[in-house]
């Protein structure tokens, strides 16, 4: 039965495509997405938390794909609730190995100039179609700030 299942299962990925992603070994970087689509107020937060993913763990890698109401903070001249410009926050982690991703379908919907977009942060198509890629043919983690 065990050898059926298996069989079946084998069948089902083949059949549809299906591409599971296989599970880091010790010592392999642990890779996670930071997810932001509500605002500066996650942004913050998520800022925060690479910075203290990093302090535990300096070999993760670490991707931001930001969409939707989530890509104002990597605008040239972006500031928090307190007045502080998230550029520095931004670019200190980029040194650091994090790369920033933003959606393409976001800055044209919202009528964004490209060109206001933090240097080195890189434009994707779409947001969500970039974080399910990630997890499914990269093997990303999902993390939600």
């Amino acid at each position: 039965m065990k050898s059926s299942l298996g069989k079946m299962a084998a069948a089902v990925v083949v059949a549809t495509g299906l591409v599971i992603p296989a599970h880091a070994g010790p010592g392999d970087p642990v890779k996670v997405i930071y997810h932001i689509n509500q605002g500066n107020e996650q942004a913050t937060d998520g800022l925060r938390n690479a910075n203290n993913h990093l302090a535990a763990d300096p070999k993760a890698k670490i991707v931001f794909v930001t969409h939707a109401n989530g890509v104002h903070f990597l605008l040239d001249g972006a500031k928090d609730k307190n007045g502080n410009s998230y550029d520095a926050l931004v670019q200190d982690l980029m040194g650091k190995g994090v790369e920033f991703r933003l959606c393409r379908f976001t800055l044209e919907r919202q009528k964004i100039d490209p060109k206001k977009v933090i240097q080195d942060v890189k434009i994707v198509p779409s947001g969500v179609a970039e974080v399910g890629r990630l997890q499914i043919q990269e093997g990303y983690a999902y993390l939600k700030p």
